[in-house]
Formats: C-alpha cells, sequence, structure tokens
C-alpha cells in the first residue's frame, strides 16, 4: 500500500497493543527515511515496500474490510493489498467494487485503478497463479504467463551460452533458484507444462555441453565416452557448430534424462 495514512495505521494499532514502547518503535518504522539517488527523503505515507513487517501492517489497516467482505458472504482472497473479491456477475462485481472504494476511502487508502478490474476470474493473475477451467468444467491452478515468462527469461540467464562457465556449475547454480520456485508454485495443477519446462532446460543444457566441447573430433570423442554410438557421434560432430539443433533427437539418447539426474538437475514434474 503505497498511501497507507500513518495516522490512522497507528490508531488501528492502539486498539490492539497496550505497550506504548512497541507502538513507539512502528512508527519510527514507519517515518524512517528511504535513499533516494544517495539523498534520505523523508516518508509520511506508505509502508516500506519489501519490509518484513508491511504485510503484517496491511492485515491490520484492512482487517475492517475483511470483515465487510465477509459479513456480505463474499469469497475473496487477499495478500496485504492484493485482493481478489469472486461473485457471480459483473452487476455484482460492480457493485462490489464501488463497495470497496468507500471502505478504503474511510482508511485514506486509494484503490490502484490501473490494476483494478471487474473481469473473469479465469486467467486473472494473482501472486504469480492464474485460474484456468479443465475438463469436466473444474476450476485449477496455474502458474501465470507472466511469472513463466519471468522464469524463462531467469533459465535463459543461469544457462547462457556465453558465460564461459561449466555444466556443473550452472547446474549448481540452478540448484538454488529452482527449488524454490518449484516450491512456490507447487499449487500449480498443470504437470503437462512442468515437463515441458524441464525438457526446455534440458535441451539448454545439452546445447551448453556441445558449445563447451566446442570443436567436432571434441565431441565426437565425448560423446563415445558417454556411450553414444559412432553413428550418432558422426551426426552430431560433422554439425559442431548449430549446438541447439544438435541438442535434440540423437543427443537426448547419449544424455538421456537420467543423465541430467546424475548431476543434480533438479525437475519441475
Amino acid at each position: 500500500m503505497a498511501r497507507v495514512n500513518h495516522d490512522i495505521l497507528m490508531d488501528r494499532l492502539s486498539r490492539r497493543i497496550d505497550d506504548k514502547a512497541v507502538l513507539r518503535l512502528i512508527r519510527r518504522y514507519l517515518v524512517a527515511g528511504i535513499m533516494d539517488g544517495g539523498v534520505v527523503m523523508q516518508r509520511y505515507e506508505g509502508t516500506p515496500q519489501g519490509g518484513p513487517l508491511s504485510p503484517l501492517l496491511a492485515n491490520v489497516l484492512l482487517d475492517e474490510v475483511d470483515r465487510a467482505l465477509e459479513t456480505r458472504g463474499h469469497r475473496f482472497v487477499r495478500y496485504a493489498d492484493d485482493c481478489n473479491v469472486y461473485v457471480r456477475s459483473r452487476q455484482a462485481g460492480e457493485r462490489v467494487l464501488d463497495g470497496l472504494r468507500r471502505l478504503y476511502d474511510r482508511l485514506h487508502l486509494k484503490v490502484n485503478e490501473a490494476k483494478t478490474a471487474v473481469a473473469s476470474a479465469i486467467g486473472r493473475k494473482f501472486l504469480g497463479y492464474a485460474l484456468w477451467r479443465s475438463a469436466g468444467d473444474r476450476i485449477k491452478c496455474a502458474v501465470a504467463r507472466k511469472a513463466l515468462d519471468t522464469y524463462k527469461q531467469r533459465i535463459r540467464l543461469l544457462t547462457r551460452r556465453s558465460g564461459g562457465r561449466s555444466l556443473p556449475e550452472v547446474v549448481k547454480r540452478l540448484r538454488t533458484y529452482l527449488p524454490g520456485w518449484k516450491g512456490y508454485f507447487q499449487l500449480a495443477q498443470t504437470p503437462k507444462v512442468f515437463r515441458e519446462l524441464d525438457e526446455w532446460l534440458r535441451h539448454r543444457l545439452r546445447a551448453l555441453q556441445l558449445k563447451h566441447w566446442r570443436r567436432g573430433t571434441t565431441m565426437y570423442r565425448e560423446l563415445l565416452a558417454l556411450g553414444a554410438s559412432e553413428q550418432d557421434a558422426q551426426r552430431i560432430a560433422a554439425n559442431s557448430r548449430r549446438w541447439w539443433h544438435n541438442s535434440r533427437f540423437a543427443l537426448n539418447r547419449v544424455m538421456p534424462i537420467a543423465y541430467f539426474d546424475r548431476l543434480g538437475v533438479p525437475r519441475l514434474s
């Protein structure tokens, strides 16, 4: 919440906290200056973005909004100031949004109109997730498109072929990123998407290994050492500069899933 009114927030906190020292500490946290271009700027409203205390303060301030939605029987989900309310029709959605604007206005908060919409829940992004309709008209969770694009951008950076890092070094970096990403999106009900992401990652790693071997003679020797047939080794080595194209088909047999499992490459699926 970029426009939290400090006085209103402190009033809500004082209703729950009797310790004056704690309240003074929170006030100091709220008004602490921010560094902008090397200059300290005073803060007169809002909570520190990304601060560990900010989501808790948002919950305190928006508690009465939650109560109002519950009283009216609405289904909703909220994290900090990011909230989705689920109703049966667009007309009901417009009515709820008007009510939320009034509630927020009472708290001296502004609805972010650029990110607010009355729309179908299917496809709307929330905390990196999106909803989709499966067979049998069942509603399931998926990783939102933007989150998938961010994931791929990160993997491209970690597996770029111009970095000069060995395959074990790249795998070590992947082990610091992939388990956390998988853990966050473990609620996604899209096993096919995760299988395709795994295949795409292994494709990139195979291409990276070919780039490191570089010369056809080196590729031929290393592929034979990995157990490739002479025909497959010759075919791959003959196109030694086509790393991406070469990292499919025959190379899949030489570097199967088990090969990357032994290297310690985490799987999403």
